[in-house]
């Protein structure tokens, strides 16, 4: 199972960027699709955008598509989150999970590993 962590969060102001990270350990980080998700206060978790093995098939939920765009480094094990054009609305904690099964364009179904999360905090 591969172990992932998050990092890159921080307060930013509206309207700036931020870019979330997401390290893989332990298993090799090709055999798993990756997604982004969020929880902001008082709400339910909520997908954010998924990419497929080889990082060529993405998808974003409506809230974020245009502005956010996920990408992915196999070679350094690695996972991003680029999220332009930031709204107060996008506070939450972030986090990155993984399984080794695609992953839709909803992001539904459970997964094989998360990470801790990281706080993003952007303000009006």
């Amino acid at each position: 199972q591969v172990q992932l962590s998050e990092s890159g969060g921080g307060l930013v102001q509206a309207g700036g960027s931020l870019r979330l990270s997401c390290a893989a350990s332990g298993r090799a980080f090709t055999d798993y699709c990756m997604a982004w998700f969020r929880r902001a206060p008082g709400k339910e978790r909520e997908f954010v955008a998924s990419i497929l093995w080889g990082g060529s098939v993405s998808y974003y939920s409506d809230s974020v598509r245009g502005r956010f765009t996920i990408s992915r480094d196999n070679t350094r094990n690695a996972g991003y989150l680029q999220m332009d054009s930031l709204k107060p609305e996008d506070t939450a904690v972030y986090y990155c999970a993984a399984r080794r099964s695609a992953i839709g364009r909803d992001g539904g179904g459970s997964f094989d590993s998360w990470g801790q999360g990281t706080q993003v905090i952007v303000s009006s």
